[in-house]
């Protein structure tokens, strides 16, 4: 018997802002690694109305698809429109 398996994206399970916020808290503790983080903004904004998100920052489409892909480069100017647009604060705190 063969196994299936469905698509999983993790768009499908952020419904609520404290989903989100514990979404990219995860990401963001990952270590060293921006392209998690990256990734894990990308997701955030394809459970919200990409579309629009590209309207509020003035990225295209394509560009914030290809920047929060994970494999894109963005910059802190980018994660920091985006983080906005979405209702969403950069911050810092000490390491435990």
């Amino acid at each position: 018997m063969v196994e299936k398996f469905s698509r999983y994206a993790s768009a499908d399970y952020l419904k609520t802002e404290e989903d989100i916020a514990a979404y990219l808290e995860a990401a963001a503790e990952e270590g060293d690694d921006p392209a998690v983080l990256a990734r894990a903004l990308g997701g955030v904004a394809r459970s919200r109305n990409m579309s629009q998100l590209s309207r509020d920052t003035g990225i295209s489409r394509e560009g914030l698809n290809k920047a929060l892909s994970g494999e894109g480069n963005p910059t802190l100017a980018t994660v920091m429109k985006v983080a906005k647009a979405l209702g969403l604060r950069v911050g810092f705190r000490p390491a435990p």
